[in-house]
């Protein structure tokens, strides 16, 4: 009922719209268009993200004369960081959230311009979620990830296997 009375617009930069319409198209995909037809969507090409947009995005929610200056662990509190890597045919990239005790939250997702395996950006999601909160002198921070793997070989109770998670 709540997609019936919005528009759903579809970022993308492949061809759905004419796939969808083709009338000779297999029995999934007929289905898929009859159930998406009666809802108002609308196919649009995604827009390239600049680098400069992400670092000024960085820029303007990263904290500077806001925080306080005194540096006593109890007043700054502990700080969670939730983490999350992909990788995929079409690419690799994370998404991280941290947040203050006071529930401030800086919530980040990141494209890679390099491929990446699946624990190599769960490895990526950390570093990324830590070196911000390096940044903003975060002094308690409590991590926790998706990642067995990386969960394990940070806690100790594994062991590496691979060289491409011993640079990790």
């Amino acid at each position: 009922m709540y997609f019936q009375s919005h528009i759903i617009k579809v970022l993308t930069d492949k061809p759905l719209r004419q796939v969808l319409a083709k009338p000779d198209t297999s029995g999934r995909l007929v289905k898929w268009s009859i159930e998406l037809g009666e809802y108002d969507v609308k196919f649009e090409a995604r827009p390239a993200i600049k680098s400069h947009v992400l670092t000024n995005f960085v820029g303007d929610n990263t904290l500077t004369e806001c925080m306080e200056e005194d540096s006593s662990e109890d007043e700054k509190g502990l700080w969670k960081l939730s983490t999350d890597g992909l990788s995929c045919i079409s690419g690799s990239g994370v998404g991280l959230v941290l947040t203050s005790q006071d529930g401030w939250t800086l919530e980040y997702a990141l494209r890679f311009g390099f491929k990446a395996t699946n624990n190599e950006s769960e490895w990526e999601a950390l570093i990324a979620g830590l070196t911000i909160a390096k940044h903003l002198q975060v002094q308690k921070i409590e991590a926790s990830s998706d990642s067995q793997l990386v969960v394990g070989l940070v806690s100790g109770e594994y062991e590496v296997r691979e060289e491409s998670m011993a640079k990790y």
